[in-house]
Protein backbone atom coordinates (compact mmCIF):
# COMPACT_ATOMS: atom_id res chain seq x y z
CA UNK A 1 0.00 0.00 0.00
CA UNK A 2 3.07 2.25 0.35
CA UNK A 3 5.19 2.76 -2.76
CA UNK A 4 8.96 2.45 -2.33
CA UNK A 5 9.56 5.78 -4.07
CA UNK A 6 7.65 7.66 -1.34
CA UNK A 7 9.48 9.16 1.65
CA UNK A 8 7.77 8.52 5.00
CA UNK A 9 9.41 9.52 8.25
CA UNK A 10 9.70 6.40 10.44
CA UNK A 11 7.85 8.10 13.31
CA UNK A 12 4.82 9.14 11.24
CA UNK A 13 1.67 7.30 12.34
CA UNK A 14 0.09 5.63 9.32
CA UNK A 15 -3.02 3.48 9.90
CA UNK A 16 -3.95 0.28 8.09
CA UNK A 17 -5.11 0.29 4.47
CA UNK A 18 -3.59 3.69 3.70
CA UNK A 19 -2.41 4.01 0.08
CA UNK A 20 0.62 6.24 -0.47
CA UNK A 21 1.63 6.76 -4.08
CA UNK A 22 5.17 7.38 -5.44
CA UNK A 23 6.99 10.64 -4.69
CA UNK A 24 4.85 11.51 -1.66
CA UNK A 25 6.71 13.14 1.26
CA UNK A 26 5.36 12.59 4.79
CA UNK A 27 7.07 14.32 7.71
CA UNK A 28 7.56 13.13 11.30
CA UNK A 29 4.62 14.58 13.25
CA UNK A 30 1.87 13.23 11.01
CA UNK A 31 -1.14 10.99 11.64
CA UNK A 32 -3.18 9.43 8.81
CA UNK A 33 -6.36 7.42 9.39
CA UNK A 34 -7.48 4.15 7.86
CA UNK A 35 -8.40 3.95 4.20
CA UNK A 36 -6.95 7.30 3.17
CA UNK A 37 -5.33 7.69 -0.24
CA UNK A 38 -2.41 10.09 -0.76
CA UNK A 39 -1.63 10.94 -4.38
CA UNK A 40 1.78 11.36 -5.98
CA UNK A 41 3.85 14.49 -5.34
CA UNK A 42 1.78 15.63 -2.37
CA UNK A 43 3.52 16.76 0.82
CA UNK A 44 2.15 16.07 4.30
CA UNK A 45 4.07 18.22 6.78
CA UNK A 46 4.43 18.23 10.56
CA UNK A 47 1.19 18.77 12.42
CA UNK A 48 -1.12 17.03 9.94
CA UNK A 49 -3.96 15.02 11.49
CA UNK A 50 -5.82 13.32 8.67
CA UNK A 51 -8.96 11.25 9.26
CA UNK A 52 -10.27 8.06 7.71
CA UNK A 53 -11.08 7.50 4.04
CA UNK A 54 -9.78 10.87 2.88
CA UNK A 55 -8.46 11.42 -0.64
CA UNK A 56 -5.52 13.78 -1.13
CA UNK A 57 -4.71 14.44 -4.77
CA UNK A 58 -1.33 15.10 -6.41
CA UNK A 59 0.44 18.34 -5.60
CA UNK A 60 -1.45 19.10 -2.39
CA UNK A 61 0.52 20.53 0.55
CA UNK A 62 -1.06 19.79 3.93
CA UNK A 63 0.02 21.51 7.16
CA UNK A 64 2.61 23.92 5.78
CA UNK A 65 3.78 26.68 8.17
CA UNK A 66 1.50 29.74 8.18
CA UNK A 67 2.22 32.63 5.83
CA UNK A 68 2.06 34.95 8.83
CA UNK A 69 4.93 37.05 10.10
CA UNK A 70 3.70 36.54 13.69
CA UNK A 71 4.34 32.80 13.42
CA UNK A 72 7.53 31.90 15.30
CA UNK A 73 7.77 28.17 14.63
CA UNK A 74 5.49 27.00 17.43
CA UNK A 75 3.92 23.55 17.19
CA UNK A 76 0.45 23.63 15.68
CA UNK A 77 -1.79 21.43 13.56
CA UNK A 78 -4.08 20.96 10.60
CA UNK A 79 -6.95 18.54 11.25
CA UNK A 80 -8.92 16.98 8.38
CA UNK A 81 -12.12 15.06 9.11
CA UNK A 82 -13.14 11.68 7.70
CA UNK A 83 -14.17 11.29 4.05
CA UNK A 84 -12.87 14.69 2.99
CA UNK A 85 -11.43 15.18 -0.49
CA UNK A 86 -8.46 17.49 -1.06
CA UNK A 87 -7.95 18.02 -4.79
CA UNK A 88 -4.86 18.94 -6.80
CA UNK A 89 -2.49 21.63 -5.49
CA UNK A 90 -4.61 22.59 -2.48
CA UNK A 91 -2.55 24.28 0.26
CA UNK A 92 -3.56 24.04 3.93
CA UNK A 93 -1.60 26.07 6.50
CA UNK A 94 -1.51 25.05 10.15
CA UNK A 95 -2.63 27.30 13.02
CA UNK A 96 -0.79 29.82 15.18
CA UNK A 97 -0.34 30.15 18.92
CA UNK A 98 -1.88 33.63 18.86
CA UNK A 99 -5.25 32.20 17.86
CA UNK A 100 -6.60 28.62 17.71
CA UNK A 101 -3.28 26.83 17.23
CA UNK A 102 -4.99 24.71 14.59
CA UNK A 103 -6.66 24.84 11.21
CA UNK A 104 -9.65 22.51 10.98
CA UNK A 105 -11.37 20.97 7.97
CA UNK A 106 -14.53 19.01 8.82
CA UNK A 107 -15.93 15.71 7.60
CA UNK A 108 -17.27 15.02 4.10
CA UNK A 109 -15.83 18.23 2.64
CA UNK A 110 -14.66 18.83 -0.92
CA UNK A 111 -11.85 21.31 -1.52
CA UNK A 112 -11.35 21.61 -5.26
CA UNK A 113 -8.09 22.27 -7.07
CA UNK A 114 -5.87 25.22 -6.05
CA UNK A 115 -7.87 26.15 -2.95
CA UNK A 116 -5.84 27.87 -0.23
CA UNK A 117 -6.89 27.69 3.43
CA UNK A 118 -4.77 29.93 5.64
CA UNK A 119 -3.92 29.62 9.33
CA UNK A 120 -6.54 29.26 12.06
CA UNK A 121 -9.49 28.72 9.74
CA UNK A 122 -12.32 26.45 10.83
CA UNK A 123 -14.31 24.75 8.09
CA UNK A 124 -17.37 22.75 9.13
CA UNK A 125 -18.76 19.48 7.80
CA UNK A 126 -20.10 18.94 4.27
CA UNK A 127 -18.59 22.18 2.97
CA UNK A 128 -17.78 22.57 -0.74
CA UNK A 129 -15.08 25.05 -1.75
CA UNK A 130 -14.71 25.33 -5.52
CA UNK A 131 -11.57 25.79 -7.62
CA UNK A 132 -9.00 28.44 -6.68
CA UNK A 133 -10.91 29.91 -3.72
CA UNK A 134 -8.54 31.77 -1.39
CA UNK A 135 -9.32 31.88 2.34
CA UNK A 136 -7.30 34.30 4.48
CA UNK A 137 -6.59 33.57 8.14
CA UNK A 138 -9.07 33.19 11.00
CA UNK A 139 -12.12 32.47 8.81
CA UNK A 140 -15.05 30.32 9.96
CA UNK A 141 -17.07 28.45 7.35
CA UNK A 142 -20.08 26.64 8.79
CA UNK A 143 -21.66 23.31 7.77
CA UNK A 144 -22.99 22.83 4.22
CA UNK A 145 -21.71 26.18 2.96
CA UNK A 146 -20.70 26.46 -0.70
CA UNK A 147 -18.11 28.96 -1.97
CA UNK A 148 -17.95 29.49 -5.74
CA UNK A 149 -14.72 29.26 -7.70
CA UNK A 150 -12.00 31.95 -7.62
CA UNK A 151 -13.65 33.77 -4.71
CA UNK A 152 -11.41 35.55 -2.18
CA UNK A 153 -12.44 35.76 1.48
CA UNK A 154 -11.09 38.43 3.86
CA UNK A 155 -9.57 37.42 7.17
CA UNK A 156 -11.92 37.00 10.16
CA UNK A 157 -15.00 36.63 7.93
CA UNK A 158 -17.78 34.23 8.99
CA UNK A 159 -19.72 32.27 6.38
CA UNK A 160 -22.96 30.83 7.74
CA UNK A 161 -24.33 27.32 7.41
CA UNK A 162 -26.18 26.37 4.19
CA UNK A 163 -25.11 29.60 2.51
CA UNK A 164 -24.00 29.86 -1.11
CA UNK A 165 -21.52 32.39 -2.51
CA UNK A 166 -21.32 32.94 -6.26
CA UNK A 167 -18.07 32.41 -8.14
CA UNK A 168 -15.57 35.24 -8.36
CA UNK A 169 -16.85 37.00 -5.26
CA UNK A 170 -14.84 39.29 -2.99
CA UNK A 171 -16.12 38.42 0.47
CA UNK A 172 -15.34 41.29 2.85
CA UNK A 173 -18.36 40.97 5.17
CA UNK A 174 -20.03 38.09 7.00
CA UNK A 175 -22.51 35.97 5.05
CA UNK A 176 -25.47 34.88 7.23
CA UNK A 177 -26.77 31.30 7.20
CA UNK A 178 -29.21 30.03 4.54
CA UNK A 179 -28.49 32.94 2.15
CA UNK A 180 -27.19 33.32 -1.38
CA UNK A 181 -24.59 36.03 -1.95
CA UNK A 182 -23.40 37.60 -5.18
CA UNK A 183 -22.69 40.80 -7.14
CA UNK A 184 -20.06 43.43 -6.30
CA UNK A 185 -19.99 44.57 -3.61
CA UNK A 186 -21.19 41.26 -2.19
CA UNK A 187 -24.92 41.47 -1.49
CA UNK A 188 -27.91 39.40 -0.47
CA UNK A 189 -29.61 37.87 -3.53
CA UNK A 190 -32.05 35.52 -1.82
CA UNK A 191 -32.05 32.41 0.31
CA UNK A 192 -30.51 29.09 -0.71
CA UNK A 193 -33.93 27.50 -1.17
CA UNK A 194 -32.76 24.77 -3.56
CA UNK A 195 -30.04 23.64 -1.15
CA UNK A 196 -32.43 23.72 1.78
CA UNK A 197 -35.01 21.59 -0.05
CA UNK A 198 -32.31 19.08 -1.00
CA UNK A 199 -31.37 18.76 2.68
CA UNK A 200 -34.91 18.10 3.81
CA UNK A 201 -36.00 21.48 5.17
CA UNK A 202 -39.80 21.78 5.31
CA UNK A 203 -41.51 24.30 3.05
CA UNK A 204 -42.82 26.17 6.11
CA UNK A 205 -39.29 26.52 7.48
CA UNK A 206 -37.95 27.78 4.14
CA UNK A 207 -40.75 30.33 3.92
CA UNK A 208 -40.05 31.55 7.45
CA UNK A 209 -36.33 31.96 6.68
CA UNK A 210 -37.26 33.97 3.60
CA UNK A 211 -39.57 36.24 5.59
CA UNK A 212 -36.88 36.83 8.21
CA UNK A 213 -34.38 37.90 5.57
CA UNK A 214 -36.89 40.20 3.91
CA UNK A 215 -36.99 42.11 7.19
CA UNK A 216 -33.20 42.18 7.50
CA UNK A 217 -32.28 42.99 3.90
CA UNK A 218 -35.28 44.38 2.01
CA UNK A 219 -37.25 46.54 4.45
CA UNK A 220 -34.47 49.13 4.90
CA UNK A 221 -34.43 48.82 8.68
CA UNK A 222 -31.12 49.12 10.48
CA UNK A 223 -29.86 45.81 11.87
CA UNK A 224 -30.90 46.47 15.47
CA UNK A 225 -34.46 47.38 14.47
CA UNK A 226 -34.73 44.39 12.14
CA UNK A 227 -33.67 41.97 14.88
CA UNK A 228 -36.16 43.51 17.33
CA UNK A 229 -38.97 42.96 14.83
CA UNK A 230 -37.90 39.38 14.13
CA UNK A 231 -37.78 38.48 17.82
CA UNK A 232 -41.20 40.08 18.37
CA UNK A 233 -43.00 38.61 15.34
CA UNK A 234 -41.47 35.13 14.93
CA UNK A 235 -41.69 32.29 17.42
CA UNK A 236 -38.34 30.86 18.53
CA UNK A 237 -37.05 28.14 16.22
CA UNK A 238 -33.63 26.68 15.56
CA UNK A 239 -33.39 28.60 12.29
CA UNK A 240 -34.67 31.92 13.64
CA UNK A 241 -32.31 31.79 16.61
CA UNK A 242 -29.35 30.80 14.42
CA UNK A 243 -29.95 33.81 12.15
CA UNK A 244 -30.43 36.24 15.06
CA UNK A 245 -27.35 35.00 16.91
CA UNK A 246 -25.21 35.13 13.78
CA UNK A 247 -26.19 38.71 12.98
CA UNK A 248 -25.89 39.87 16.60
CA UNK A 249 -22.42 38.38 16.98
CA UNK A 250 -21.01 39.52 13.64
CA UNK A 251 -17.71 41.31 14.19
CA UNK A 252 -17.17 42.54 10.62
CA UNK A 253 -20.83 43.27 9.93
CA UNK A 254 -23.03 41.35 7.53
CA UNK A 255 -23.27 41.86 3.80
CA UNK A 256 -25.82 44.39 2.56
CA UNK A 257 -29.08 43.89 0.75
CA UNK A 258 -28.90 44.54 -3.00
CA UNK A 259 -29.23 48.24 -3.69
CA UNK A 260 -28.84 49.24 -0.05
Amino acid sequence: MIQPLAYIHPQAKIADNVVIEPFVTIHKDVEIGEGTWVGSNSVIMDGARIGKNCRIFPGAVVSAPPQDLKYKGEQSTVTIGDNTVIRECVTLNRGTALDKNTTTIGKNCLLMAYVHVAHDCIIGDNVIIANAVQLAGHINVYDYAFIGGTSAVHQFVEIGAHSMISGGSLVRKDVPPYTKAGREPLSYIGINSVGLRRRGFAAETINEIQEIYRIIFLKKYNVTKALDIIEAEFNPTVERDEIVNFVQNSQRGIMKGFGI
